[in-house]
């Protein structure tokens, strides 16, 4: 089985790659690494301990990278670190949060990032027309839906935010994580991506999120109920997703957003002193990388956490995207079914959204792809959030695909986080400056 991985230059490439060899029951016996650039390719080439078993292709052309694969999955980061870093401070100068997914920084990189993506899930149609497209690229739930229109579904959103989420809710509640692994302990969770809850957690018919909520204790004893507070969490009566910081910690967020480096400034420093030392001694990669992977994961959302607050030690390991990616690949090349939360079509799941709108929710995945399990409705305070959210995005979408000028001012005048046309103005020109590419796509 060939597993194609496009942006395979990128730096957590090498997660992908351990649990590869963990899962040698799937059948991969060829890993192609395509990416844009041949130096961080071959560095990461570098880190990768070789392995009998696993046939390993570096690539820079599409084409010869896609052809043929049986599943694809998608990790690109158009513009780099250096883009993200732009995407941020031009926000912050316009007054309004840039982070990386969320709110005008989101916009702007699914924006520059779509005429990339939507290329890749062409090549993948034509000459890999059997291969399922897995998208790990950011913002996840934009991307994806924009895949669909070629790919139908046969293209899969997935993010660790989730199943981390249910991880960390789990032992603040002493659960074992075997019973989650088991399906004796099933969560719901539902919204869009980098916008959901945990709404309940049962075992045996029995919700336990109640007793989480419940006590100070065990609200203080996970990331999640350190970031929001217990206050928070019982008038929500739900846990929600790391990044709804953003929206219910707002102005705490941009305060902190615009004290010192940005997560972007920090991260291009890190990669690129990472990139250059490994090219230098090839032979020291492996360490080097695990060592700046280390430093990545103990900053993660550091912004949003007092300074004498460190994560813990279980949510080191080193995200969980990997782990999510082939469960989903075990099921849909013909393992036994699972339930997954993942992005997919909404179709009728959750009333008030369109059918065509991808939302993340449990899904039932066996080799027919992945089923929107029955879930209950959003609240009426999440369905605001999420279709406010999910309108700009599909206008940065329609903006993209239509060439439409209109549609991406739109696009950042409907993000709650920028609620402002003369602001979405400004930052579309500073985008479009930034970015010729872009500018020619819509015509400017």
């Amino acid at each position: 089985m060939r597993l194609v991985l496009v942006g395979g230059g990128g730096f957590r490439v090498p997660l992908v790659y351990r649990e590869l060899l963990r899962r040698r029951e799937l059948g991969i016996d060829e890993l192609v690494l395509h990416d844009v650039d041949p130096a961080r390719l071959a560095t990461i080439g570098h880190v990768l301990p070789p392995d009998p078993s696993i046939r390993l292709r570096l690539e820079t052309s599409l084409a010869d990278a896609v052809r043929d694969a049986d599943f694809v999955f998608s990790a690109i980061r158009v513009g780099g670190a250096a883009g993200r870093v732009a995407d941020e401070r031009r926000a912050l100068s316009a007054g309004v949060l840039g982070q990386e997914t969320v709110g005008a920084g989101g916009l702007a990189y699914g924006m520059r990032t779509l005429p990339v993506a939507l290329e890749l899930a062409r090549t993948v149609a034509e000459l890999a027309p059997r291969a399922w497209l897995i998208n790990f690229t950011n913002p996840a739930g934009l991307v994806t839906e924009a895949s669909r229109a070629v790919l139908g579904e046969r293209v899969i959103g997935i993010c660790d935010s989730p199943v981390g989420l249910v991880r960390r809710a789990a032992r603040a509640l002493a659960l074992p994580e075997e019973e989650l692994r088991a399906g004796r302990l099933v969560a719901d969770y539902v919204g869009i991506n980098h916008l959901g809850w945990l709404r309940a957690l049962v075992r045996d018919g029995v919700d336990l999120l109640p007793d989480l909520l419940g006590s100070d204790a065990a609200i203080a004893s996970f990331e999640e109920g350190r970031l929001f507070g217990a206050p928070l969490l019982r008038a929500l009566r739900a846990v929600p997703n790391e990044y709804l910081h953003f929206y219910y910690h707002h102005c705490d967020a941009l305060a902190a957003a615009a004290d010192g480096p940005t997560r972007g400034e920090f991260l291009l420093r890190e990669q690129d002193d990472f990139y250059a030392a490994a090219a230098a001694r090839p032979a020291e990669a492996a360490a080097r990388w695990e060592a700046t992977r280390r430093r990545r994961e103990e900053s993660y959302l550091a912004e949003a956490r007092p300074e004498d607050q460190p994560r813990d030690e279980q949510d080191l390991a080193g995200g969980g995207y990997q782990e999510v990616a082939f469960d989903l690949m075990r099921a849909l090349s013909g393992g036994p079914a699972g339930r997954l939360i993942v992005n997919v079509a909404n179709g009728g799941t959750l009333p008030g959204l369109p059918p065509e709108l991808v939302v993340e929710l449990p899904c039932r995945v066996d080799s027919t792809g992945a089923h929107p399990l029955p879930t209950a409705p959003l609240e009426l305070h999440q369905l605001g959030l999420v279709a406010a959210v999910r309108a700009a995005e599909q206008a940065a979408i329609e903006a993209v695909v239509t060439g439409s000028y209109d549609a991406a001012v739109r696009a950042f005048t409907l993000s709650p986080l920028v609620n402002s046309v003369a602001i979405a103005q400004r930052l579309l020109e500073s985008l479009l400056r930034d970015d010729p590419a872009l500018a020619r796509v819509l015509g400017r």
